[in-house]
C-alpha cells in the first residue's frame, strides 16, 4: 500500500517540494494549516506529515513550535532543508508600473522585504495562507497585482515569473521535519529536540540544566525560548542537541534535566540531515 503523507498545502508550496524529496512515491495529501496536517497524522488519514520549522533568515516557524509544545504528542521523524527561492509572479501582461498589491504568506514577505521596500514602496501587502494560494488570490484579484511563489506555482495557475530570486539572502535556507507516532531509530549521527520549563524563578536554575550537558561532553546545536501562554515572563526552553535519546549518557542526563524542570517534553530523536543529500 502507497504510503500517505501530510503536508502543508495546496500543491505548488516549498512543503510539497520536500515532502516529494523526502518520499517521492508517496501519496502526498495537502492541508490548509500546520494543525491540520498534525491532526491528519494523529487520526491515521495519513502515516506521515511534513512542516517547517525554521528558516535561515526568518528563524523558528511559531506554529509548528506551539503544536509540538502545546497540541501534539507526535514525534519528529525525520528533517529536512530546502534552499528557499522566491520568485514575483504576476498575470500574463502585468508589468511593474501597474503593481498595486502583492500577496503572500507572511514568511515569503518577510524574506523578501528588501527587495519589496526598495522595488514597491507603494504596493500593498496582503498576507496569504500559502505562496500557492497567494498565487490563486493574485490571479483573481481586481486589481494590478504580484505574488511570491514558486515556479511550480506559476505553472500550475499559468502565472508569469517577472523577476526571480527575490529573497533577500542566499542562500535562504527553510528546515522540515517530518511528523509521525514514532521517531528514527538510532543511526549514530542523530540530533534530540526537546523542551522544558520551570514553576519558579529564581538564579542559577537554566544554568544548572546547561552545566548537566556541558559536564557530560553533550553539544547543545540549539537553544531559544518561546512563552508559555500562561503567565507574562514565563518561558519554554527549547534545544536541539546532538546525539539520540536512547543514547546511554544522554538518556541519563535527560532523565536528570526532567526532575529539576516541572515541565518536560521530548519532540524526538531522529538522523542529523545530510548536505549532500
Amino acid at each position: 500500500m502507497t504510503k500517505k503523507i501530510a503536508y502543508l498545502g495546496p500543491a505548488g508550496t516549498f512543503t510539497e517540494e520536500a515532502a516529494v524529496k523526502y518520499d517521492h512515491e508517496a501519496q502526498l495529501i495537502p492541508f490548509s494549516s500546520i494543525p491540520g496536517v498534525a491532526a491528519a497524522v494523529d487520526t491515521g488519514l495519513a502515516a506521515e506529515g511534513v512542516v517547517a520549522i525554521e528558516n535561515s533568515l526568518e528563524g523558528s516557524v511559531t506554529d509548528t513550535l506551539d503544536l509540538l509544545i502545546h497540541e501534539s504528542r507526535l514525534l519528529i521523524r525525520q528533517e529536512l532543508v530546502l534552499p528557499i527561492e522566491h520568485h514575483l509572479l504576476v498575470k500574463p501582461g502585468t508589468d511593474c508600473p501597474d503593481i498595486r498589491a502583492i500577496f503572500s504568506h507572511p514568511q515569503a514577505l518577510a524574506q523578501c522585504r528588501h527587495f519589496l521596500e526598495r522595488c514597491f514602496p507603494k504596493a500593498e501587502m496582503v498576507a496569504a495562507l500559502s505562496t500557492t494560494g497567494a498565487v490563486e488570490q493574485m490571479m483573481a484579484s481586481d486589481v494590478p497585482a504580484a505574488a511570491i511563489g514558486t515556479g511550480r506555482a506559476a505553472d500550475l495557475y499559468g502565472a508569469h515569473v517577472l523577476a526571480t530570486n527575490i529573497q533577500d539572502r542566499s542562500p535562504n535556507l527553510t528546515r522540515f521535519v517530518v511528523l509521525a507516532k514514532q521517531d528514527h531509530q538510532p543511526t549514530g549521527r542523530d540530533k534530540t529536540s526537546l523542551c522544558f520549563s520551570f514553576n519558579e524563578d529564581r538564579p542559577g536554575l537554566l544554568h544548572g540544566v546547561l552545566q548537566e550537558f556541558a559536564e557530560h561532553g553533550i553539544n547543545l546545536m540549539k537553544i531559544e525560548s518561546r512563552p508559555t501562554k500562561e503567565t507574562l515572563g514565563t518561558y519554554f526552553f527549547l534545544v536541539d542537541l546532538d546525539g539520540h535519546r536512547e543514547d546511554p549518557v544522554i538518556k541519563q542526563v535527560l532523565d536528570r534535566v526532567k526532575a529539576s524542570t516541572s515541565l518536560f517534553k521530548i519532540f524526538g530523536s531522529y538522523p542529523v540531515h545530510d548536505p549532500g543529500t
